[in-house]
């Protein structure tokens, strides 16, 4: 399987070989396709009322053909490789595509994980194979440690390892702590993976409109922020 996503960012190409076949869980979400019409079979997926007993479409497709991803403004397509077995768990709404011979479930979550991240289930794969993830930006992991804790923004944790600790916390000062997002604090070992693309508005609103000079004096003036526009 060739995965290609040029910049900028918009779309992904995937391109696979007669022995390949990968199921897309966001079935609309392919834009283009070439290939057999046969080669494409879509199906009911049950989660096990994991879901609220909500059903989705997912599309099994294969090869040989290739097949044109549309993303979302601002998202990027990441392919993870998955071993046997893998303690990551997901939120499913990143989760683009996977292929063929994976296996997956449903974790319900520790009633005290439930009570800090307002979710109740996350997805485990098994592979070998890989996993197509849909990220705001890029994707990087960080490696967790069992005693010094790391501190991600909630809106940013795609993935961590099932039996990490967590907790949701802010950190610094208390003027950082009053300013920043609530965070959560993980510990543990192994890799979480964080989306990259900055939660940021106003940061995204003042690079856009603003010159260095306007942004440098609303900052060191006495209310800058409110004379200078």
């Amino acid at each position: 399987m060739i995965v290609t996503a040029p910049s900028p960012i918009g779309h992904a190409r995937v391109a696979l070989e007669a022995d390949e076949a990968v199921h897309v869980l966001h079935s609309k979400s392919i834009i283009a396709y070439q290939g057999s019409p046969r080669n494409r079979e879509d199906r009911f997926m049950d989660l096990g009322g994991a879901y609220r007993k909500k059903k989705w479409i997912r599309s099994r497709l294969q090869g040989p053909s290739m097949f044109v991803l549309g993303l979302p403004a601002g998202f990027s397509l990441e392919v993870l490789d998955i071993p046997e077995r893998s303690s990551l768990l997901f939120d499913f709404r990143h989760v683009a595509f996977f292929t063929d011979g994976m296996t997956f479930k449903s974790k319900i979550l520790k009633w005290k994980t439930v009570w800090i991240t307002r979710e109740w289930v996350r997805m485990q794969f098994n592979g070998p194979g890989k996993l197509g993830i849909l990220t705001v930006g890029g994707m990087t992991s960080v490696q967790l440690d069992p005693v010094q804790p790391l501190f991600v923004d909630r809106t940013a944790l795609i993935a961590y390892p099932e039996d990490a600790s967590i907790r949701l916390s802010v950190y610094g000062n208390s003027l950082a702590s009053q300013h920043m997002n609530v965070q959560w604090e993980i510990r543990g070992s192994g890799a979480v993976l964080i989306q990259t693309g900055s939660p940021d508005k106003q940061l995204e609103d003042k690079l856009a409109d603003d010159g260095f000079i306007k942004r440098l004096l609303r900052e060191i003036l006495p209310f800058g922020s409110v004379y200078i526009k």
